[in-house]
């Protein structure tokens, strides 16, 4: 409960910083690149090849009951709903909680947060701010790319492997994607792009003394911030899709 309780008052303490001045641009450009564009690579690797995977899946248990014209239709819905953002937000976890911790962490080891606070900069405006609001920022837009390409992974197999004409897989596809489906899951990655900044910034600022400490900080904001993305993407489902 005191884990929650400090996680929790970190929060309200970041949101209310998002609304005073000053603000680094600087830090947040540079966060928005290694955040946003540096994780391009991965986020559409992963997409893709989840799509192209999903398609083989549905067809082979659509097979089962003569239904396999639903593998266009599912495999859009699949990925804007649920394994786009989902699947990205762990990816960008594994790669920028960790690195954020890190960073974070081993400023405060060698002393730099407290050379911050004596230069009377927050550490919590300079260092935790812009981190947030980069990642708040571009895990939609990583989601965005990462559903195109998983769609299009799946279309690549359906027109290849599985023997769909071109055509008629978009057509299918064009006809069942809903615009909620697609505002459902950005919503969901803007959400998880925060979780993942937030978990790096408060295990980073909370990391203990030395090399260990600061590698037991990069695990916990891994571990931490992919078991909230889950949880959360479940929360975000019921609220978008329970009616």
């Amino acid at each position: 409960m005191r884990l929650v309780g400090r996680v929790t008052l970190f929060t309200f303490s970041a949101l209310s910083h998002l609304l005073r001045p000053p603000f680094y641009f600087r830090e947040f450009a540079h966060a928005l690149l290694f955040i946003g564009y540096f994780s391009l690579p991965v986020v559409g690797l992963t997409a893709l090849f989840t799509g192209a995977a999903l398609a083989l899946q549905i067809y082979s248990g659509g097979a089962r009951f003569n239904a396999e014209t639903v593998v266009p239709s599912i495999v859009a819905i699949g990925m804007v709903r649920e394994l786009g953002p989902v699947i990205g937000g762990l990816m960008v976890a594994g790669r920028v909680a960790a690195s954020i911790a890190a960073e974070i962490g081993t400023m405060k080891v060698t002393e730099q947060i407290d050379a911050l606070v004596t230069l009377s900069t927050n550490p919590m405006k300079y260092l935790t701010v812009p981190r947030i609001l980069a990642a708040t920022i571009a895990m939609p837009i990583l989601a965005g790319i990462g559903d195109i390409l998983g769609i299009m992974g799946g279309y690549l197999v359906g027109i290849t492997r599985l023997g769909f004409n071109s055509a008629a897989y978009l057509e299918n596809t064009r006809d069942f994607l809903e615009a909620a489906d697609v505002i459902s899951g950005l919503w969901k990655a803007a959400a998880f792009g925060f979780i993942v900044a937030l978990m790096g910034c408060y295990h980073g600022m909370n990391s203990g003394r030395g090399a260990q400490g600061v590698g037991r900080a990069t695990t916990n904001a891994v571990v931490s911030a992919s078991i909230l993305i889950l949880a959360a993407n479940y929360v975000l489902t019921e609220v978008f899709f329970s009616a």
